[in-house]
């Protein structure tokens, strides 16, 4: 893989597919999504979503992610604070072979506008 591809790939740049806080939170209400939050160990203890998986974009690895259990068969959300960190998180976990693999749009900010459930 050329190099500027590789780059962009860890850039919080561009489109990737977006799902929103209600809708996520819709889907987590059926058991039908796991989630993926790339923000740090000491944003994720502050607040993060019940069932939430923690991998920092900064640790991602084939290794760690296959650590993660994720399933195949569910689709997977990748969080952030803003939804910056999740873009490459997003490419990432789709390079590594998930095929359904969104953001949580507008990251943890839009979640907590809402005022949906979180743990500590």
């Amino acid at each position: 893989m050329p190099i500027l591809k590789k780059l962009f790939q860890w850039l919080p740049l561009g489109k990737v597919p977006e799902m929103s806080a209600p809708e996520v939170y819709k889907r987590l209400q059926k058991n039908d999504i796991q989630i993926v939050d790339v923000r740090s160990k000491m944003e994720w203890d502050k607040s993060h979503i019940e069932g939430s998986l923690n991998l920092p974009i900064t640790s991602f690895s084939i290794e760690k992610i296959k650590q993660l259990g994720l399933s195949q068969d569910l689709t997977t959300v990748v969080i952030c604070l803003s939804a910056h960190r999740s873009i490459p998180g997003v490419r990432k976990l789709k390079q590594f072979g998930l095929d359904e693999v969104y953001q949580l749009e507008d990251g943890m900010l839009s979640w907590w506008k809402l005022s949906l459930p979180t743990s500590k």
